[in-house]
Formats: structure tokens, C-alpha cells, sequence
């Protein structure tokens, strides 16, 4: 027990003060990339002998951004922007940038002017996936990225290192999905927030680092009892659930989560790099093909309401709670699908606004205390629906 809880300190050390890891691995040596959120293609970066460093915003205050940025911009993207003209991220070799709504697409050229002593490497994702030419033009958008990186390590990429990195991370997110699965069994542990912080630690360590850290903690979880959990049971979904007062809340008002669909979350995990099908770029291609479920990622029928569905079939969650990132257009265009779909298959939901610079929780606090006493209700009623 006492590792367990060593562990999980580690991981909130490493979220609570991400620069403290920068400083770490540059005074080991080591050139750091920083990737935004949330597709940027780390492979290529660790593949190139250098970390991978998520870039996930942060609670800050929007001075100098306002210059380049509209108020109505993504707060994860304003304060990564904030950040980085304050000189935050200074030490970083480089940032890549995927382009794939429209505040990142601005972001390439805001960062280029703003912050033009890191390098910026924008990458475009294709959103036509079902064309073949799909798979030709990412494997292109690869090298360019890669030519970039050279500049900095001095050397191109070998096949060889990128298959051994593509068989790194696909052990990653096998140990992800394995601690999302046996902490349900823990739920007296692994709080919201602690759930949290293990899946947010990921961008912050080298993945062989985390992956052990994890397995560590999954091995201690197992040994420890199967908790009865006695409170409400939830799934979250969303680009993410922050700050750490909003997880906080659920744990005050005894709601678990059991599941996500979350983009800092669970859905960077859902889909492996295939181990066929050609060489390391192409399958890396073929994996961005096979991501299903996110708002970002165009797709004709809507999947997510389905997949909830089915999330909380499968986790015995009571209902599901989205936190919309505050002007996020994409959630935005989605929330009222997968709304519907759970609303049709019996499951209460409820969506509150998520801003990482949020000063008051109060209304975000009555309204999950709200929501807890409607999925209290609903068990009572079915409760009393089985005995009559």
C-alpha cells in the first residue's frame, strides 16, 4: 500500500508542476518536444531520441494572449499560447502543432510570430478517412514533421526505432486500458481525481517511465480488496475534466467515475497502431483511420451517443456527465446526438461548462449535487419498480 500511494504521489507531482519534469529531463540531456492536444504524433518524437511533452493549458491569466487570440477561443489553446509568450515553456527544442479545429489552425501561425524562439511543426490531419489517398497524405505529413525533427536532433529517424517505439506505446495504452478497468474495482482509492491524474501524468513522463509507474499501480490495486461501492456510479465525457475542484465535487457528492470518453483521457488509448500493414509511417497513418469517437474526428453517423451507451452498460454506470469545454465548437456540434441517443436508451446526462481559468465552482457544485440527487431518484423509483 505504502508504493501505491508513492506512485500515485509521483504522478501528481509531475501534473502539479509539469515545468519541474521539463527541467528534469533537460538536465539530463534530453531535448523535450511539446505536443498540443490532444493528436499531435508523439511516436515521431520518441522515435527521434527525444520526449514527448503534453501541452494540456493550465490555470494562468490571459494578458499578453489577448493579442492574439479572441476571447472566445479555447481555453486550453489561450492558455498554451499565455505560456508561451511568458517564456513558461522556454527549453522546449520544438512544439508540434496538430491543425485539426479551428483554433489550432491559428494557433501554427500565433505561436510562429508570438513564440519564435521554439520552433513550431504544424501537421494537418486528413478528415476524408475512407479515401485511400488518406493513408499517402499523412505518411507525407510524417515526413515532414520528421524533416523538421532532424533539425533538431541532427539525424533522421531510423524504421528501427519507430518500430520500437510503436511497440512502446501500444504497451502504454494496453496499460491504461488495464488500470481504467481494475480501478472500478477500487473505487475507495482511485478517486475522480485520482483517475485523473494517473491518465494526465501520461503526457508529462516518458512513456516507458509511466507505462512501469502504472503497471506498479494496477499490480498494488490487485492485491488490495474489491471495494463495495456504495455511491452513484458516472462515465465522463468531453476534451477534458479540469481543473482538479470539478473532480472534487463528484467526489463530494459520492459520484464515481467508472468510465470516459474523454480526449485528455481514455481516448487517446481506444485505438493501437496496427502491428501489420506496412512500414512505421503507414501504420501510424492507419491508426488515425481507425480512431473512432471523437468531436474532431469527422465521422457521418455520430458514433459517441451509441458508445456511451455502451460504456455504461458495460461499467454499470447510472449516468453521464459532459463537461463542455467552454467555446469549443466541436462538442458543441456533438452534445446534441449523443444527447439524444442517451436520453432514448433510459440513461440521465447532464452537461456543465468546463473552463480551466473557472475562479467559482458554486453553480458548477450545485449543479452536480442536482444531478446526484436525480440519478438517487431514478435508482429509488426503479427500486420501487421491482418490487411492484
Amino acid at each position: 500500500m505504502a508504493e501505491l500511494r508513492e506512485n500515485l504521489a509521483r504522478l501528481q507531482a509531475a501534473c502539479d508542476n509539469p515545468r519541474a519534469q521539463l527541467d528534469h529531463y533537460i538536465k539530463q540531456g534530453k531535448k523535450v518536444v511539446g505536443c498540443f492536444a490532444p493528436y499531435a504524433p508523439e511516436e515521431l518524437v520518441h522515435a527521434s531520441g527525444m520526449i514527448p511533452m503534453g501541452l494540456w493549458g493550465g490555470q494562468t491569466e490571459f494578458q499578453k494572449v489577448t493579442g492574439y487570440l479572441p476571447a472566445f477561443a479555447c481555453p486550453i489553446m489561450q492558455a498554451n499560447l499565455e505560456f508561451g509568450l511568458n517564456g513558461v515553456y522556454e527549453g522546449l527544442s520544438a512544439v508540434i502543432i496538430p491543425a485539426i479545429c479551428d483554433t489550432l489552425r491559428c494557433m501554427t501561425q500565433n505561436w510562429r510570430f508570438g513564440v519564435p524562439s521554439i520552433p513550431m511543426v504544424p501537421i494537418v490531419y486528413p478528415q476524408n478517412r475512407t479515401s485511400p489517398a488518406s493513408v499517402d497524405y499523412l505518411v507525407s505529413e510524417f515526413e515532414t514533421v520528421l524533416t523538421v525533427l532532424s533539425t533538431v536532433t541532427g539525424q533522421m529517424m531510423n524504421e528501427k526505432a519507430l518500430c520500437r517505439t510503436i511497440e512502446i506505446y501500444n504497451g502504454h495504452n494496453a496499460a491504461m486500458r488495464q488500470f481504467a478497468q481494475t480501478a472500478n474495482d477500487h473505487l475507495d482509492i482511485i478517486t475522480p481525481k485520482v483517475r485523473h491524474i494517473v491518465f494526465k501524468s501520461a503526457f508529462f513522463f516518458e512513456k516507458e517511465e509511466h507505462t512501469a509507474i502504472v503497471e506498479e499501480i494496477v499490480s498494488a490495486l490487485k492485491e488490495q480488496p474489491v471495494h463495495s461501492w456504495t455511491g452513484k456510479k458516472i462515465v465522463l465525457t468531453g476534451i477534458a475534466f479540469e481543473p482538479d475542484q470539478a473532480l472534487d465535487i463528484l467526489a463530494e457528492n459520492g459520484l464515481a467515475v467508472v468510465g470516459d470518453d474523454l480526449a485528455q483521457e481514455s481516448r487517446q488509448y481506444r485505438a493501437d497502431i496496427p502491428e501489420k500493414g506496412g512500414g512505421g509511417l503507414k501504420r501510424l497513418a492507419l491508426q488515425w483511420n481507425a480512431r473512432y469517437g471523437c468531436s474532431l474526428i469527422h465521422e457521418l453517423d455520430k458514433p459517441r451517443g451509441g458508445m456511451l451507451v455502451q460504456l455504461c452498460r458495460e461499467t454499470g454506470a447510472e449516468g453521464v456527465l459532459t463537461g463542455l469545454m467552454k467555446f469549443c465548437d466541436p462538442e458543441e456540434y456533438d452534445l446534441p446526438f449523443l444527447e439524444e441517443d442517451l436520453r432514448q436508451a433510459g440513461i440521465p446526462c447532464l452537461t456543465v461548462s468546463i473552463d480551466q481559468q473557472g475562479a467559482s465552482a458554486e453553480q458548477l457544485r450545485t449543479r452536480i449535487q442536482s444531478f446526484g440527487e436525480l440519478l438517487d431518484q431514478g435508482a429509488m423509483s426503479a427500486n420501487l419498480s421491482a418490487m411492484g
